[in-house]
């Protein structure tokens, strides 16, 4: 049975209710029929949603509450790239943890290798200098989820740290515990390359030996995924093994982009311990579009306003209008397509968060290129995007959101 729930989320500024005969989902779904199919056959699609309305107090404090559609924590799906968005926001609050005056995010960044299953990395042609840093290795995620910016962070970090830094904060069902596309064994994955930090004339500023983690992070559930899989040319008869791959539900995804919006709506220990311009530059560059990158430059032939923006059609060419900036991550592998985002309609004032997940695979076999993502997928986050931002505009608000703090300089 398809379950739609009602959750008051509890500021520390206060509460909020509704009526639950305003719950969405239920009716006005004629125009959007990819939306209405996907929801009338909810285990087929494995659709989860958190949608989150958003309204201010007297002192412009956000009172949210939200509404979970088919919501099972129990359920894994395969994240994605969507797990990148905490390993940048982490690499900042290691940053922060050194207590060094000489090092910052511009810092030069060099990983080398130690292992033959490591590369190591001593420039980046994508960065004005030719180096690497972890402000532009942050950037370069957030922007078009670039996979070898995410594994470099992680080699930064290693499992534990990352794991047991989210489970501080609250965030009980993920696991972290590998690189993205990248051939290596669990325990490679537990292998860190060495790091180096220097300054822009080359003096040392800090460095990291290579680092191993004996504690093992991995999916208890050893769940698995479809029918079978494909192997290089080989079809392998049985479900695909996730025990060794990476988690992150649904409400822990929604979790990490409500408290970069709203940090002051969690209790401390929940926070990201991020100064005001390591929060700023996440959230710049969570919103930005790749066209309006210089370092890298992305050509808009191959990276369009809606590449990593799915709630306004991630298949279409067309740009974004200007008064709209979305807040996001997106994932896609395995037949998963996923979006968390806070949306942001500067003209209307209209403010929510919303987090998806859909799975489109209806052979049930994995690695076959034979995902429905052009057919449903993305069909089905543009109209859940059109919808709610449609409902949005028939929702009065008796406060009206000051929205200026969400405004950068592209």
């Amino acid at each position: 049975m398809n379950k739609l729930n009602l959750i008051l989320f509890l500021s520390i500024f206060g509460l909020a209710s509704c009526q639950h005969s305003d719950a969405p989902f239920r009716e006005n779904l004629e125009d959007f029929p990819v939306l209405k199919k996907v929801l009338a056959d909810s285990n087929l699609y494995q659709v989860q949603i958190i949608y989150t309305q958003i309204d201010r107090n007297e002192h412009g404090n956000p009172l949210m509450i939200s509404y979970t559609y088919n919501l099972d924590e129990s359920r894994y799906f395969y994240p994605a790239s969507t797990v990148k968005l905490p390993v940048a926001i982490l690499a900042l609050e290691w940053l922060e943890e050194q207590g060094m005056d000489d090092l910052s995010a511009e810092s030069i960044m060099l990983t080398d290798s130690v292992h033959p299953s490591q590369i190591p990395a001593w420039s980046d042609s994508t960065a004005k200098n030719n180096l690497p840093s972890i402000a532009h290795y942050v950037k370069k995620i957030l922007l078009v989820s670039d996979n070898d910016a995410y594994n470099r962070l992680y080699e930064l970090l290693g499992q534990e740290y990352i794991n047991e830094k989210l489970k501080e904060k609250g965030l009980l069902h993920t696991v972290i515990n590998h690189r993205l596309s990248f051939p290596a064994s669990p325990e490679e994955n537990r292998m860190f390359n060495p790091v180096y930090f220097q300054d822009s004339l080359g003096n040392s500023i800090l460095k990291l030996p290579a680092r191993t983690t004996d504690k093992i992070y991995f999916n208890s559930a050893q769940p698995k995924i479809g029918n079978g899989y494909y192997l290089g040319d080989s079809l392998v008869q049985e479900p695909l093994d996730f025990t060794h791959k990476n988690r992150f539900s649904l409400t822990d995804f929604d979790g990490v982009v409500k408290r970069m919006i709203f940090p002051e709506a969690f209790l401390g220990v929940e926070r990201f311990n991020l100064n005001e311009a390591h929060r700023s530059l996440v959230l710049k560059y969570m919103s930005m579009l790749p066209g309006e990158s210089d370092f890298p430059s992305y050509p808009q032939s191959e990276y369009w306003d809606t590449y990593s923006k799915f709630y306004k059609d991630g298949l279409s060419k067309d740009p974004i209008p200007a008064s709209i900036r979305i807040f996001n991550k997106t994932g896609q592998a395995y037949g998963h397509l996923l979006d968390g985002s806070y949306f942001v309609d500067f003209e209307h004032g209209i403010e929510f968060f919303v987090t998806a997940i859909i799975y489109v695979n209806s052979d049930q076999i994995l690695n076959d290129d034979q995902y429905e993502y052009d057919a449903v997928g993305f069909p089905f986050f543009a109209e859940l995007g059109q919808y709610l931002h449609q409902r949005e505009l028939k929702r009065k608000k008796q406060i009206p959101a000051d929205l200026g703090r969400f405004t950068f300089e592209y």
